[in-house]
């Protein structure tokens, strides 16, 4: 039995413990196993669309604020009251479904409503008046709401990698800084889309969302050109800049005129700032250029909408 523990302790009389190999030699004699498959290779190409697909995928499932919570613009909106809903429809935002209460009185714009929603073949939900008023959280519905699907934002890597795949045009890209009025950023996708640009780029924080007046003020441009949620806005400017972008901020007090923008032939990303505080400090450490738009001395500041139109006219007229 003495001669068993020993054996088992593995312990001699004046030495140590002595190491085993643990497995090690007969894991090294057992060969790494099967190839793994394409998707499964970091550096293969199919390996990098099954991840650019995840990131879809994640971005539609763990949206923040999904369900009515969080940013504006990042879970489903309510238009509500008969003029705004009757806007809504005919600016072509879009609907899921537009809701009625029991009993609401007839004129000419519910009418109108009604024949629109029949036409476009929108569904329409009969609701008890009390029901409507808490689906919009106690608005001054007037009887009619519509309901907005929540906004799907595009991830910023697919903006980049379509920007540099398109072989008919010089990639542009416009990313927003600090822009929180909905109206201003549904101007600059409009701008955008009128000019040529791949995308538009906008914060998490900070930041104005796809809202129903961001949609409006579009004009629809925002369903023609993906609109894209950074995470962290500065590591998606690095990423682009590694990516061959150079990088151009919109400021007053630039020493690069709009008109003589460098870099404009090739890849470009042009970043708009808030027209009070405009562009972050860190911002503008990531830009290669700041550039501004000279105008009359007793104006303070373009509208930020403005300057981007301005801005992407001059790149488009210079390309």
């Amino acid at each position: 039995m003495a001669g068993n523990s020993q054996r088992r302790g593995a312990t001699t009389k004046g030495k140590g413990r002595t190491a085993g190999s643990g497995g090690r030699v007969r894991r090294g004699l057992e060969g790494k196993g099967p190839t793994p498959k394409a998707e499964d290779r970091p550096y293969h190409k199919a390996y990098k669309a099954k991840q650019a697909a995840a990131r879809r995928a994640s971005g539609r499932q763990q949206r923040p604020g999904q369900g009515g919570k969080g940013r504006p613009g990042s879970g489903p909106e309510w238009v509500a009251g008969r003029n705004p809903v009757l806007e809504a429809l005919h600016a072509g935002l879009p609907v899921k479904t537009a809701y009625i209460a029991d009993g609401a009185e007839r004129d000419d714009r519910l009418r109108d409503i009604l024949k629109f929603a029949a036409e476009h073949t929108i569904p329409m939900v009969q609701v008890h008046r009390f029901e409507l008023d808490r689906l919009t959280g106690g608005a001054l519905h007037q009887g009619v709401a519509l309901q907005l699907p929540a906004f799907e934002y595009a991830h910023p890597d697919d903006v980049l990698a379509d920007a540099i795949d398109d072989e008919d045009s010089e990639a542009l890209v416009v990313f927003l800084d600090q822009i929180t009025d909905p109206r201003n950023l549904g101007a600059v996708i409009r701008s955008a889309a009128a000019f040529g640009a791949h995308g538009v780029v906008i914060p998490e924080r900070r930041s104005a969302g796809m809202t129903a007046a961001a949609w409006k003020t579009s004009a629809g441009a925002a369903a023609r050109i993906p609109v894209a949620m950074a995470t962290n806005l500065n590591r998606a400017l690095e990423s682009y800049a590694k990516a061959g972008f150079t990088i151009v901020g919109l400021a007053g007090e630039g020493d690069v005129d709009v008109a003589g923008i460098p870099g404009v032939d090739g890849p470009l990303v042009v970043v708009i700032g808030s027209e009070g505080e405009g562009l972050s400090r860190l911002v503008r450490e990531h830009c290669d250029h700041l550039v501004s738009i000279p105008i009359n001395s007793d104006v303070e500041s373009l509208n930020a909408s403005v300057a981007a139109s301005i801005a992407l006219y001059e790149i488009n007229r210079c390309r």
